[in-house]
């Protein structure tokens, strides 16, 4: 790698952030804050999000790759810059760079999606695809650095990325200077970090809690062992979050500023999801709505005036397809049953008529009729069914067995 050891590092302070923003301005978007009525009613307190999702490149990332490339020695900038990302840190370097002139390389997984391949190569960059997970593209963007003398861009391991990050803090006390809980997600936790050091050295009173998806949460055992600790399989939708293991120089900084860290499951960030798409008319990905996520788990805990970091919206077409499947289904929006029913001629048209008569859609049906577990007069049918949430679930399994249907499940 292309930058010293943490422990080199000076500690990152307030002007450090300062000077970043007066870097951006004119580069990033000071990006909206609007106010959230649902979750203000849940909460029993104003909640806002702070809408990163509408950055340049759909994510906060374009601000630290900018400020760390902006840093950079006229002989590092000739030699090009590496980086090494899924999506969003690849698009934030390749917009960073062609701003700034450099040459950038992105290694992103083979798997990576197309939109955000084809966004990064737009950007200027010039894309290699692979390894199927991050940290091999994190070995092979690594290694590149060292064949060629490429500056490696670490996408939260390093103070410039921290304080240009760290911006979006200074921006919410701006526009909300009554806030008195700011949620952030967390990953590697360059974002939190920075957001940490800006907003406590102003108002050290505000309340900094920090979201991790359950899968993937590497701080609660790393605060644990008092060190950063590295974690076995990630199993998390949320993309932004697998992160294996917390950087070295965000980690202190979240030890010592961040007031408590919440994990996620994957219901809670697939239900948030689809709050943000249908109340607040915000596309966002799985990791930027896991504030809300963690809002909706335990709305009473929080003191508010709140801000909810929407860190992201770059998301896959077909994964939201799925995600906004799965986040119906947690919010008690779908219905899977069995049940039997006699076969004759119009039984399975009566039990739809029950169905409609319950006001749930029939999205999908399979009528078994053969089958050695059924008696000769028997029929099993499979229904998958669109409700209105989870009382109205229960509304409808009960007309069906009011009805005198023997449901299965």
């Amino acid at each position: 790698m292309n930058f010293p050891p943490p422990t080199q590092f000076p500690p990152l302070i307030l002007d450090d952030i300062k000077g970043a923003q007066k870097m951006l301005s004119g580069v990033s978007r000071v990006t909206a804050m609007e106010g959230s009525r649902h979750l203000t009613a849940l909460v029993g307190a104003p909640v806002r999000f702070k809408c990163e999702n509408l950055q340049r490149t759909g994510s906060f990332k374009l601000r630290g790759a900018y400020v760390r490339i902006a840093g950079l020695s006229p002989v590092e900038r000739a030699a090009g810059v590496v980086a090494a990302s899924a999506g969003n840190h690849a698009q934030g370097v390749a917009l960073a760079s062609a701003l700034l002139g450099v040459r950038a390389t992105v290694f992103m997984p083979v798997g990576a999606p197309l939109p955000k391949v084809a966004a990064t190569r737009e950007y200027g960059a010039r894309v290699r695809l692979h390894g199927h997970v991050v940290d091999e593209t994190l070995a092979a963007a690594q290694e590149y650095a060292r064949e060629t003398g490429a500056v490696f861009i670490h996408p939260f391991d390093h103070p410039d990325i921290i304080a240009g990050q760290g911006t979006v803090g200074l921006e919410i006390l701006e526009q909300c200077p009554e806030v008195r809980t700011i949620v952030v997600g967390i990953g590697g936790g360059g974002l939190a970090a920075g957001i940490a050091v800006a907003v406590k050295a102003v108002r050290p009173d505000v309340r900094i809690v920090g979201v991790q998806a359950a899968g993937a949460a590497a701080y609660p055992p790393s605060l644990a062992a008092g060190h950063p600790v590295s974690i076995g399989s990630l199993q998390t939708m949320a993309d932004g979050m697998k992160v294996g293991r917390p950087g070295d120089v965000p980690f202190p900084l979240i030890r010592d500023l961040v007031d408590e860290i919440r994990t996620v499951s994957e219901d809670e960030l697939s239900s948030a999801l689809l709050l943000c798409l249908e109340r607040a008319k915000m596309v966002v990905e799985p990791a930027g709505a896991s504030p809300v996520a963690a809002l909706l788990s335990d709305p009473r805990s929080f003191r508010g005036p709140v801000v909810a970091l929407l860190s992201g919206g770059n998301v896959d077409p077909l994964l939201m397809q799925r995600i906004l499947t799965h986040g119906m289904s947690a919010a008690g929006r779908y219905l899977s049953l069995r049940l039997r029913l006699t076969d004759r001629p119009g039984a399975l048209a009566t039990m739809l008529a029950v169905l409609s008569v319950a006001d749930a859609n029939v999205l999908d049906v399979s009528h078994v009729r053969t089958d050695p577990r059924l008696g000769l007069t028997e029929a099993e049918v499979e229904l998958h069914l669109e409700t209105k949430g989870p009382e109205h679930c229960a509304e409808v399994a009960a007309a069906l067995r009011d009805a005198g249907y023997l449901v299965l499940n």
